[in-house]
């Protein structure tokens, strides 16, 4: 066998993006910066940076979600409680002209929290905010805040959002990863909101109290009740211990 010479393969550079998802004001938003260096200076991107020489791609994933939000990952086999984020790898993009300073291939990561508060730019940004989902990925292509031009996010950066979307959307059907955007107690009005949310859709609430509370494992009674929604107390749950739903949350037909 001859032997192995790295010079023969071109070098390029490993980034991670992360499409950060929350629920503010009962929309799916995502987390935005503007960027403050070329390329595409002054246009909102998905927040990320480039794999350090010493660290792999998760420690990478975690240590951006920090610098951005100041939360710290959770494992992917359950969803994130208290101050913390549900976090997974999403998919990875090495489209040769996506970049145009050099090779770059991206491993986005798909980051779930409950609802976060504004965030500040760190970094290379200039700017940062929460930006609804539908704003982002609307028909008229592209996104400008308060009035701006709207001009497509950077990179390939509304394609990772898309995907990172459909993710959380197809994920929330057989999975408990809806709670990732409850708090640790939480009732079945506002887990019924996380998915119409995501869904983009509007669910009768007695149907959905059926289906939820009728599913093995995924909501344990916490013992206390709540008036933070108004009007009579309602009853507070935490997730439980099942990971895939059996039967499945089916995402209705629009």
């Amino acid at each position: 066998m001859p032997p192995y010479d790295p010079s023969t393969f071109p070098p390029f550079a490993v980034t991670v993006d992360l499409v950060v998802l929350t629920v503010r004001r009962h929309a799916l938003c995502a987390l935005v910066v503007r960027r403050g260096e070329s390329p595409f200076q002054g246009r909102w991107a998905l927040p990320g940076g480039f794999v350090k020489a010493d660290e792999d791609l998760g420690a990478a994933a975690a240590r951006e979600l920090v610098e951005e939000t100041g939360l710290s990952a959770h494992d992917t086999a359950a969803p994130a409680v208290g101050n913390g984020a549900h976090l997974e790898q999403l998919a990875t993009y090495g489209d040769p002209g996506r970049d145009p300073r050099m090779r770059v291939v991206s491993v986005a990561h798909l980051a779930l929290a409950p609802d976060l508060p504004a965030p500040r730019a760190g970094g290379d940004a200039n700017g940062a905010r929460w930006a609804p989902v539908e704003d982002l990925l609307g028909p008229e292509g592209g996104y400008g805040r308060d009035g701006e031009h709207r001009e497509p996010l950077a990179f390939d950066h509304a394609q990772i959002l898309a995907d990172g979307v459909e993710r959380a959307r197809s994920k929330i059907e057989y999975s408990s990863l809806a709670t990732a955007f409850c708090p640790p107690a939480f009732t079945v009005g506002e887990l019924r909101r996380v998915y119409e949310a995501v869904w983009g859709v509007v669910l009768d609430p007695r149907n959905f109290h059926r289906k939820v509370t009728g599913t093995p494992g995924f909501l344990v009674p916490s013992g206390g009740t709540t008036t933070r929604q108004g009007g009579r107390p309602a009853q507070l749950f935490r997730s439980g211990a099942a990971t895939v739903l059996n039967p499945p949350m089916l995402r209705p037909e629009v």
